[in-house]
Order: structure tokens, then C-alpha cells, then sequence
């Protein structure tokens, strides 16, 4: 789940990305900003889901995955869209 909150007053938008494993020990959020080197760690709660709060500039677009435990790569199925990458797959977008 992508949650988008907006402030008048603000350049950025808080964006929520949740997502929720019964298996994983460690999910990341990889590709915000062209970022594909560095990772944004997600907090692990006690009902299983995964939880990071980021400030991204408004008016921009992001394409992101999870990596999950550092070796299974996923979309977020309520991403506002997906492009293919050079892999043959998809990455999921997110527009502000």
C-alpha cells in the first residue's frame, strides 16, 4: 500500500509505503530518486507488515521495488503504474 500525504505549505509529499510478509525478515525500498545503490530499510512491526515513511519532491516521479531478504524483487500491486526496466520485468511508479 502507498499512502500520499500533501502539505500546502511544503515542496515534498510524505509518501507511506506498507507492505505485509509472513516470511520476511528484511524488506527495502530500492529506486526512489534513480537510487538503485542505496536502500530505504523498512521497520518490521509485530502484525508482519513493513513500514517506511519518505519525503519526496512533489511534481516528480519515482520507480521503485522491494527486495525482500536481499534476494526476491517485487512490485507494489497498488503502485499508480509500471514500466518495464532492462531486466524484461517491471518496476512499479509512483507519481506525486
Amino acid at each position: 500500500m502507498i499512502q500520499k500525504t500533501y502539505f500546502k505549505t511544503k515542496d515534498y509529499c510524505k509518501v507511506k509505503f506498507l507492505i505485509e510478509s509472513e516470511t520476511a525478515e528484511t524488506i527495502a525500498v530500492i529506486g526512489l530518486n534513480n537510487d538503485w545503490e542505496n536502500s530505504v530499510e523498512m521497520k518490521k512491526k509485530k502484525d508482519n507488515s513493513f513500514v517506511v515513511e519518505v519525503n519526496l519532491p512533489k511534481d516528480s516521479t519515482h520507480e521503485f521495488k522491494y527486495l525482500i531478504d536481499e534476494k526476491e524483487w517485487i512490485n507494489d500491486t497498488t503502485a499508480d503504474k509500471f514500466e518495464p526496466n532492462v531486466y524484461g520485468e517491471t518496476n512499479s511508479v509512483i507519481t506525486l
